[in-house]
C-alpha cells in the first residue's frame, strides 16, 4: 500500500478530452431537412468546398414533384448522410403512439434500403418533440435527434436525442464563424447549421449559403464531419476510462480518440490501453 504521504506524488501530466480526429479542437457540420429537389445544388456546395453534414429525408415524399429522387440518394449523398425526418412529416407530438412509431420506423427502413447503411438519427418535424416522443424515437432505434433551438453557441450536447444547432443558415453565420475561430478556450467547438434547401431559392440567396461554404471550407483546424459521425466521436471521446493519477488511459470503444496531454496531441487508438 502507498503511504497517504506518498500518495499524488511525482510528475503530473495536463490531461484534456478536447480534441476530435486529427488532433483538432474545432468541428463542424451541416443539417439539412425534408429532401426538397434543392438537395442537388446543396449538395454539389457541399462537395466543391469538402463541407460534409447530414440530409433528413421523407420518404413518403420522395415520389412527389419538387423532391429528389429515390434512385439518386446513394450517389447523392455519397458523402454526406442520410438521416430520417419521419415518412410524412407529422407533428409526432399530436399523433397516436402507434402512429409515430409507423412514421419513424417506416421512414426508417425506406431509406435504409436506399442509403445501404443503417440510419441511426433524425430531426424532428417542425422542430416538435416531448419526452415522451423521445421515447418512442428511442424505442425505434433513434441515437440522436436535431431540434430548432438555435443557441449561438458551440457546446456540445449533453442529450443527443435534444440536439440544439449553432444557427439557421439565415442567421449571422459570417460573425458567429469569426467568434468560432477566435474562441481560446481549450474544448472541443462545435459549429452546426441547419435549414432547409428550398429556402435558399424560396429566398433568392444562395450566394449566402456559397459565401459560407467557400469561407469554412478547406481548413486543416476543422474537421468536417457529418451529424452521426460527430455523435459517434463524442461518445467514443467520453467512454475513455482513466487510472486514478492520471497515466494510464483505456480505450474501449472501436474508434480512435485523441487527448491533449501537456498541451500536445496524443492518438489513444480503439481498444487501445496506454500509459503516459
Amino acid at each position: 500500500m502507498i503511504p497517504p504521504s506518498e500518495a499524488g506524488k511525482g510528475e503530473k501530466m495536463e490531461i484534456k478530452n478536447n480534441l476530435f480526429p486529427g488532433g483538432v479542437r474545432r468541428a463542424l457540420t451541416m443539417s439539412y431537412d425534408d429532401g426538397a429537389e434543392f438537395d442537388y445544388r446543396l449538395a454539389e456546395i457541399f462537395r466543391q468546398n469538402g463541407i460534409r453534414g447530414t440530409f433528413h429525408l421523407n420518404s413518403g415524399k420522395l415520389v412527389e414533384k419538387g423532391y429528389v429522387r429515390r434512385e439518386d440518394i446513394a450517389k447523392l449523398y455519397q458523402d454526406q448522410e442520410v438521416s430520417l425526418h419521419t415518412l410524412t412529416h407529422p407533428y409526432l407530438t399530436q399523433i397516436p403512439d402507434s402512429q409515430a412509431l409507423e412514421e419513424i420506423l417506416e421512414d426508417r427502413r425506406a431509406l435504409e434500403e436506399l442509403c445501404g447503411y443503417p440510419v441511426r438519427g433524425m430531426s424532428w418535424p417542425f422542430g416538435a418533440y416531448t419526452e415522451h416522443v423521445i421515447g418512442i424515437a428511442k424505442a425505434c432505434g433513434m441515437e440522436y435527434s436535431r431540434t430548432v433551438e438555435a443557441t449561438g453557441g458551440f457546446d456540445l450536447p449533453q442529450d443527443f436525442l435534444k440536439w440544439h444547432p449553432t444557427a439557421h443558415h439565415d442567421g449571422d453565420l459570417e460573425g458567429l464563424w469569426k467568434q468560432f475561430l477566435e474562441r481560446g478556450f481549450e474544448q472541443m467547438l462545435l459549429f452546426y447549421v441547419w435549414g432547409h434547401s428550398h429556402e435558399f431559392d424560396r429566398n433568392h440567396n444562395w450566394e449566402k449559403i456559397e459565401s459560407f461554404c467557400r469561407m469554412a471550407g478547406g481548413r486543416d483546424d476543422v474537421w468536417y464531419a457529418t451529424n452521426v459521425e460527430i455523435m459517434d466521436y463524442v461518445q467514443a471521446s467520453r467512454s475513455l476510462r482513466f487510472s486514478a493519477d492520471r497515466k494510464m488511459v483505456y480505450n474501449p470503444s472501436a474508434q480512435d480518440v485523441w487527448l491533449s496531454v501537456d498541451k500536445e496531441p496524443v492518438c489513444v487508438a480503439a481498444g487501445e490501453f496506454k500509459r503516459f
